[in-house]
């Protein structure tokens, strides 16, 4: 199930029929209360999120879903009309997975749903990845860095994850943009710095192993 906040209803309803036509189960809401209630019956495997919207907006939204234990995994793409840096960056910022600016093709939306799914699917996968005193269990969604449990945002956990696939390799921003958020991203980089940052944080003295290359990218150290 997909579930769809948009209150332009035009807008709103070819969303849903677009998800209906590609395979997918899809519901429409028109504002944030509805959405909520929606939530408290089941969750989706998706939310396809305006930012413009009446009362409560949609990075008010996503916020509020990131930071509860209970919807922080559910991939969300954010919707908008408006084509500034600054709001897409915004949305990344905030944990979003993706955006797509209004007008947007069908297939273009079916192709991105699709490509986040995967992405979030992936990380469904029996594999434990390991460096320093730090170590990453893809099967469970756990991370333990030198003894301790840390708690990660989907996105934190997806760009460990690639830092860790490649330990050693360096990685320009654009190389992790692309992989991790699923597209070649041609605007402001700061995102993927500003999450490097938070995952220092989250994983203390091991948070060192996450190097900065100078004018290039990131990398795990080899010691």
């Amino acid at each position: 199930m997909i579930y769809c906040v948009e209150d332009d209803r035009s807008i709103r309803e070819l969303l849903v029929y677009a998800l209906k036509s590609g395979g997918f189960d899809a519901e429409g809401f028109s504002e944030s209360r509805d959405f909520y209630e929606a939530l408290e019956s089941g969750l989706p495997s998706m939310v396809l999120l305006d930012i413009m919207l009446p009362g409560e907006d949609g990075i008010e939204i996503l916020r509020r879903l990131k930071a509860s234990a209970k919807t922080r995994n559910i991939p969300v793409i954010m919707l908008t009309a408006k084509s500034s840096e600054y709001d897409k960056v915004l949305g990344l910022d905030s944990g979003a997975d993706d955006y797509i600016t209004k007008p947007f093709g069908i297939m273009e939306l079916l192709a991105r749903v699709k490509a986040v799914l995967r992405r979030v699917g992936a990380a469904n996968n029996s594999t434990e990845l390991s460096a320093g005193g730090l170590s990453m269990n893809i099967e469970k969604h756990s991370v333990v860095a030198d003894g301790q449990e840390v708690t990660l945002t989907l996105k934190e956990f997806e760009l460990l994850r690639y830092l860790l696939e490649n330990s050693g390799i360096v990685l320009s921003r654009n190389q992790i943009l692309e992989e991790v958020w699923g597209y070649d991203y041609e605007g402001e980089t700061r995102t993927v710095d500003v999450h490097i940052r938070s995952l220092r944080q989250k994983l203390g003295a091991s948070g060192g192993i996450i190097e900065t290359v100078r004018g290039v990218g990131y990398r795990i150290g080899e010691d």
